[in-house]
């Protein structure tokens, strides 16, 4: 009966003293397909297209908040980026996923990629459409005055765009978006850079992220870029497309994410 009560008291103490710990491996809700009821809003924030609207989920509490603009993938604002803005909000961030279609979503490949040409093809539109997004977090009484884009491939290589050629921000973090390796032309990025890149994605060769990361360190820009094993391109916000593979090399991209926010948008 002793080893007994020795036992539960054992489980019962390292249970208690790691349990905070562990809330830390816990993958946010949206990308393993459990996404919660959306808790945010549509709003206009481009007022140059009546048809753009971007969905905004607010943080609790009065504030100031450190914001965070979500840049979808190819097929549009799917309601998966707007469950993971909900994540990111309950992280403290004001998360305002943009579109950058004009209210379309893709249904298939084909139209996905009409979709993505069309948009690559205007890049002005494109860094207006998020500088307004940048402009309205910002001016918010809320708002800590601290911006950084998250963008997963299409959006990924737009926020590598942006971050070149857009207004002020503080942080760019993308997800297996196409790269520049033009030093000349990355010599605009005035903030520090997040990558998560995967060694199986055929898109982007492990080689062009090596050389995108030796340009970085080379004109003095920080930078945290991880390539993952095992992994394809999409691992990260769609988990739950192979879970046994995904989920280790999810947690540690997103302990990563939650530090380089912090650091960087942290008032």
């Amino acid at each position: 009966m002793k080893i007994f009560y020795l036992a539960l008291f054992l489980f019962t103490f390292v249970e208690t003293t790691f349990s905070d710990e562990s809330k830390n491996d816990v993958l946010p809700s949206s990308i393993i397909g459990a996404g919660e009821p959306l808790q945010g809003r549509m709003i206009n924030y481009y007022q140059s297209d009546a048809l753009t609207k971007g969905y905004l989920s607010m943080p609790q509490g009065l504030g100031p908040h450190p914001s965070v603009i979500l840049i979808h993938e190819w097929n549009g604002l799917s309601k998966r980026v707007k469950e993971t803005a909900d994540s990111f909000a309950k992280e403290g961030y004001m998360a305002m996923a943009v579109d950058l279609y004009s209210g379309r979503i893709g249904q298939n490949r084909n139209e996905n990629m009409r979709l993505v040409q069309e948009t690559l093809a205007q890049p002005s539109i494109i860094i207006d459409n998020l500088n307004a997004a940048v402009q309205m977090l910002k001016s918010r009484d809320d708002s800590n005055g601290k911006v950084a884009t998250i963008g997963w491939c299409y959006g990924g290589g737009v926020a590598l765009s942006f971050a070149m050629g857009g207004d002020d921000h503080e942080g760019t973090a993308i997800f297996y978006g196409r790269l520049v390796n033009d030093p000349e032309r990355l010599r605009h990025v005035e903030h520090d850079f997040y990558g998560t890149f995967a060694r199986n994605d055929r898109g982007i060769p492990v080689a062009e992220v090596e050389q995108f990361v030796e340009t970085l360190d080379a004109i003095g820009i920080n930078n945290d870029v991880h390539i993952y094993d095992e992994v394809n391109h999409g691992f990260w916000l769609h988990v739950d497309r192979d879970p046994e593979t995904n989920t280790l090399p999810a947690i540690d991209a997103w302990k990563r994410l939650k530090t380089f926010l912090h650091n960087n948008l942290s008032t």
